[in-house]
C-alpha cells in the first residue's frame, strides 16, 4: 500500500504528524502489511501528491481555514482533491483512491464542496469531548466499534455548521457524527464527521491523537502553563485524567484511522484476487 500524508501544519511544531506516522506503522506491523509512505509539505513548499498512491491522509493545521482563499498552496490542494475525485468517478479506474481529512483539512474540504458554513467559534474548543454518532455513522465501516457517545481530542477555533442535510443526502454525502449536545447553551452543533463519497471522509476532531503522547505533551512545563493560563487548571487536570482513560481517547485512536486503512486494504486485496 502506498500512502501519502499531506502535512498542513505550516512548519509548526505539532503532535499530529507523529501520531499519523505511528498509526500507519502499528497498522502495518499488526496486519503484516507492506507500506510505502511519503509526506508532502502542502502549505510551506506547495507540495501535493500525484495519483500513484492508494491512500491519502490530510492532516490538521494552524490558523483560519478561510484566510487561505486564493493562496497558491490552496489552489494546488483543491486541484488535488478534484483530481482524486475525477479518478474515483471514472468507472474505468477500478483501483479507487481513499482519502481521510483531519480537522483543518476537513474544514477546507467542506469549503471545497460548499458544505454548510465554515465559521469562527465563540470560543476555542480544546480538550477531550464526547461526540455523538448518527445513524449513517453507526453503519459506516470506518466508525465500526465506536460507542455513542465516543470521546475525541478537539482543538480548533473554527467549525462547520448549518449543513443542508437534504442536499447532502441527494449528493451522496452523509453526516457521521456531531458535536456534543449542549441544551443549556444556545449554539448550534458542529459537524464532527462526514462521508463525502464512498472513498473520501473526514473528521473535524483529531482521531490520530494518542493518549500517551498527548499526556506527556500536556505535562511539559511549557504546554502545561499555556493550557492553564488559557483554559484554567481544571481543564488541564480534566484532560490528563481523560487521556489516561482506556475507554476514551485510546479507544478512538485504535479504531477510526486503523479502520480506514483496513477498509482500503481490504478493497485492494479484493481487486488483486479478482
Amino acid at each position: 500500500m502506498k500512502i501519502a500524508i499531506l502535512d498542513l501544519y505550516e512548519g509548526q511544531a505539532n503532535q499530529g504528524m507523529r501520531c499519523i506516522r505511528q498509526i500507519i506503522k502499528s497498522w502495518s506491523e499488526k496486519g503484516a502489511n507492506t507500506v510505502i509512505c511519503d509526506e508532502f509539505d502542502v502549505r510551506v513548499k506547495n507540495e501535493v501528491p500525484d495519483l500513484s498512491y492508494d491512500v491519502y491522509i490530510s492532516s490538521g493545521g494552524p490558523g483560519s481555514p478561510l484566510d487561505s482563499k486564493d493562496a497558491e498552496w490552496e489552489k494546488k490542494y483543491f486541484e488535488w482533491i478534484r483530481a482524486v475525485e475525477e479518478w474515483n468517478h471514472n468507472p474505468e479506474n477500478t483501483h479507487k483512491k481513499y482519502v481521510f481529512f483531519i480537522c483543518h483539512s476537513f474544514q477546507l474540504a467542506c469549503r471545497y464542496y460548499k458544505i454548510g458554513e465554515v465559521a469562527k467559534r465563540k470560543s476555542t474548543a480544546f480538550g477531550v469531548f464526547p461526540v455523538h454518532v448518527l445513524p449513517f455513522g453507526q453503519a459506516d465501516p470506518v466508525f465500526k466499534g465506536l460507542h455513542d457517545p465516543f470521546f475525541v481530542v478537539d482543538s480548533r477555533d473554527w467549525q462547520v455548521i448549518h449543513p443542508d442535510v437534504d442536499e447532502l443526502h441527494k449528493s451522496g454525502k452523509h453526516i457521521l457524527c456531531i458535536e456534543k449536545y449542549r441544551p443549556h447553551i444556545p449554539y448550534v452543533q458542529a459537524i464532527m464527521g462526514l462521508r463525502f463519497d464512498p472513498y473520501m471522509l473526514g473528521t473535524q476532531f483529531h482521531p490520530e491523537a494518542d493518549a500517551i503522547g498527548m499526556s506527556m505533551y500536556l505535562q511539559t512545563e511549557e504546554k502545561k502553563k499555556i493550557v492553564i493560563d488559557t483554559h484554567g487548571e481544571d481543564k488541564w487536570e480534566s484532560m490528563i485524567q481523560q487521556l489516561n482513560d482506556p475507554d476514551k481517547i485510546m479507544y478512538t485512536y485504535e479504531h477510526i484511522l486503523p479502520n480506514f486503512l483496513s477498509l482500503a486494504g481490504k478493497k485492494m486485496k479484493q481487486l488483486l484476487v479478482a
